[in-house]
């Protein structure tokens, strides 16, 4: 048997206050976090600020004078422009974006790369590094030896480099920090959670290597020297290329466990992720003595 007992309220204090003021303190207190830059939550249908202020941008619509949120997520400012970024929706990509991607096509002179968008980048194979020399041009042999650099399911970061006419991103891979993926794990998370940094690669102290792609595809790997790619031409095919995963110890595989659960548990309270929020993620499981 079930018995359901309703509970007293305890006493509380209303103020009374006409919609006219309501509305001035919601504008008022929008104008203050609008000025201060910080990061807010919004939902469909709230009011944001008066369209005569400010200018409505992507996920945002005008009603009675009123920016009103169209999509559910966190609220940006520009200047007097005032958008809102979706917190569930497709990699929109810029040039300049480091991204992880997962080779899904070997095609004439090109691959085709899932980069957690709206359709498939193109890394061309004159945008990769080749042995030889990296300005050398790409020959017929090249060609014909494509799936010995990349091949179907290789996981390789890179970096948009611009757009074809149908809006799918162009990739490259000419510097020695971007290329193929080894010894590590791939974690996924919503794009919305990965903020722009200086520097997308991230060297823990443990011994591991974090790579936040903005595309929201995160590998956590063992450290690797930059020097471990350089050969006596200043290009080691055989390390950059390889699909050989090198001797992990014990150890290296807790830490890579440790940190890939991290990432799992922010995700789950859609915290953003940064190193700063990593590093002292990874500092309380240690003292907290978690297990893996």
């Amino acid at each position: 048997m079930f018995e359901f007992t309703s509970f007293r309220r305890p006493p509380e204090t209303f103020s009374v206050s006409s919609p006219d003021n309501a509305d001035a303190d919601m504008d008022e207190d929008y104008e203050d976090f609008l000025e201060s830059g910080e990061t807010k939550l919004t939902w469909p249908g709230e009011s944001l600020t008066s369209a005569q202020d400010y200018m409505r941008g992507h996920g945002t619509y005008v009603d009675n004078e009123q920016v009103i949120a169209s999509v559910t997520g966190i609220v940006e400012r520009v200047n007097k422009l005032i958008t809102v970024r979706a917190a569930r929706t497709r990699y929109n990509p810029e040039v300049g974006d480091l991204v992880v991607g997962r080779i899904t096509e070997v095609q004439p002179r090109r691959w085709k790369v899932d980069a957690n968008s709206r359709q498939d980048a193109i890394l061309m194979l004159s945008s990769v590094n080749l042995p030889g020399g990296v300005q050398r041009r790409k020959l017929e042999s090249d060609e014909l030896q494509m799936r010995t650099f990349f091949e179907e399911g290789d996981l390789l970061v890179a970096e948009v480099q611009s757009f074809f006419g149908d809006g799918s991103m162009s990739l490259h891979t000419r510097s020695l920090s971007y290329g193929k993926l080894r010894n590590g794990q791939l974690a996924t998370v919503p794009p919305i959670l990965i903020r722009r940094l200086k520097s997308h690669f991230i060297s823990l102290p443990c011994g591991v290597d974090l790579i936040l792609g903005l595309n929201g595809y995160i590998w956590v790997n063992k450290h690797v020297k930059q020097n471990e790619r350089e050969g006596e031409e200043g290009f080691d095919a055989e390390a950059v290329y390889s699909s050989r995963n090198d001797e992990i110890d014990e150890s290296t595989r807790a830490a890579i466990s440790r940190v890939t659960n991290l990432i799992t548990v922010l995700v789950s309270h859609s915290i953003p992720l940064t190193d700063t929020i990593l590093l002292d993620a990874y500092d309380w499981s240690l003292e907290q003595e978690c297990d893996p």
